[in-house]
């Protein structure tokens, strides 16, 4: 069987208000992450230039750079305990050229900042596309070898294994979030919500997410899952649940009309005793 982790019992014992780089911050997950984090951390906040930054003005120190520039980003991440990299060509549509530069040169320009700057850890936006080429029919768990189903994909395979390559051979704490289908609460209630039935993630199950890869000990090196708690889960999250305690509280089979008016959790058999059947200990327990 294959690993999805690597414990470290030497790792410092959480701060208060730990101070978190987050690259991609006015991106639409580091936004958010930004605007509800910022009281709980110390926040950096990188941007690249011209992006929007009227969402997280006073949240944290705003610093302006690019992914290709390793000086830049050791300056970036002196004094900081985590890396929170976010910043990437999210396109699962997007070409080679920005792909190598973005996601492949900027993930490795930005784990060599980080452990030159002594950073502590370093937590890096994967996507579900590392495993989107296994069937519809196959819930993936992270000990499963990765599976691109595009070139996106393939490039945050690399970034895994690079995180792999710094946590076990260069001593940086990595951990890589399979992120699925980052939405609003009002986008699960639509019809065009249903797409995303089995890898829907809100955006408040990924920050508390987030922030238990922040806060967690002695964790040196993880995949972990990313998604709400659907009914029906491409990706198996049991691993996160067990490994950093996440609680996802939101479910899309209770937030679509569609699906809640099926009423799926009466509906649909556990295929165990919970669909009322006897227990075969019955004769035994007399």
């Amino acid at each position: 069987m294959g690993e999805s982790f690597t414990l470290d019992q030497g790792l410092p014992t959480p701060a208060q208000h730990r101070r978190v780089l987050v690259t991609g911050a006015a991106g639409n997950i580091g936004s958010y992450f930004t605007e509800h984090a910022h009281e709980r951390y110390q926040l950096r906040l990188m941007v690249r230039p011209g992006d929007d930054v009227s969402q997280i003005e006073g949240k944290g120190q705003i610093v302006t750079g690019e992914l290709s520039d390793l000086d830049f980003l050791k300056e970036a991440c002196a004094g900081m305990c985590t890396v929170l990299h976010l910043a990437a060509d999210p396109s699962p549509e997007g070409v080679w050229d920005s792909m190598l530069e973005n996601n492949i040169k900027g993930t490795y320009n930005l784990c060599v900042a980080a452990k030159a700057a002594h950073c502590r850890r370093v937590i890096y936006a994967s996507s579900i596309h590392a495993v989107s080429g296994y069937p519809a029919d196959v819930q993936v768990k992270p000990t499963d070898p990765v599976n691109p189903g595009d070139l996106y994909g393939v490039t945050k395979c690399f970034g895994e294994a690079l995180g792999r390559y710094m946590a076990e051979q260069e001593g940086l704490s990595f951990i890589a979030v399979r992120i699925g289908g980052f939405q609003p609460l009002e986008f699960a209630e639509k019809p065009e919500g249903l797409g995303m039935m089995d890898a829907w993630v809100s955006r408040r199950d990924l920050h508390q997410l987030l922030c238990r890869c922040i806060d967690v000990d002695n964790v040196r090196w993880a995949v972990v899952h990313g998604l709400s708690d659907n009914r029906f889960k491409r990706l198996d999250i049991s691993f996160a649940r067990e490994l950093l305690g996440y609680a996802p509280v939101d479910d899309m089979t209770e937030l679509n009309p569609k699906l809640k008016d099926l009423d799926l959790d009466e509906t649909v058999q556990s295929h165990s005793l919970a669909d009322g059947n006897k227990s075969g200990l019955r004769a035994e327990l007399i």
